[in-house]
């Protein structure tokens, strides 16, 4: 099965679809659900306080992320009328953005940037790029660059 030019993403298809083209792009787990806040400290004291999520850290400009049994939750002001919706954007991660984004490019997807450094953490710098599934929907990948 194809989806918009490339047979990837075993997340998005079903398990009788899978192909060796997911693999090859390492995806492993689902790394990261961003959800929009229009108060972003409003929303942390929130998921802290009364969901009793562990805060991870806070970056700028108005980020807060959480961990949620593995899963980290980012909460931000939506930047973009696009980004002002109540889905979420899954973060696929992958061992190297850089080569994954060229392959899913190559295959024809519709990126709307290019891999760049969201944060740098104590141990790794935190990587990313959006792109848009078959139905439009946002999606991205992200990676923990070690240095």
């Amino acid at each position: 099965m194809e989806v918009r030019g490339f047979h990837s993403v075993s997340c998005l298809l079903p398990k009788s679809f899978m192909t060796v083209a997911a693999t090859s792009l390492g995806i492993s787990r689902l790394g990261q659900i961003q959800v929009r806040a229009h108060d972003v400290e409003r929303a942390a004291a929130f998921y802290q306080n009364v969901l009793g999520l562990k805060l991870l850290f806070k970056a700028p400009p108005g980020l807060a992320f959480f961990d949620c049994g593995g899963v980290r939750i980012m909460i931000d002001r939506p930047e973009k009328a696009e980004f002002d919706h109540a889905s979420s954007i899954l973060y696929f991660a992958v061992p190297d953005i850089q080569a994954a984004h060229a392959q899913m490019k190559q295959s024809g997807v519709r990126f709307e940037d290019e891999p760049h450094m969201i944060a740098r953490m104590p141990d790794h710098d935190l990587w990313m790029t959006f792109f848009h599934d078959s139905e439009d929907n946002l999606m991205a990948l992200m990676s923990e660059v070690k240095r």
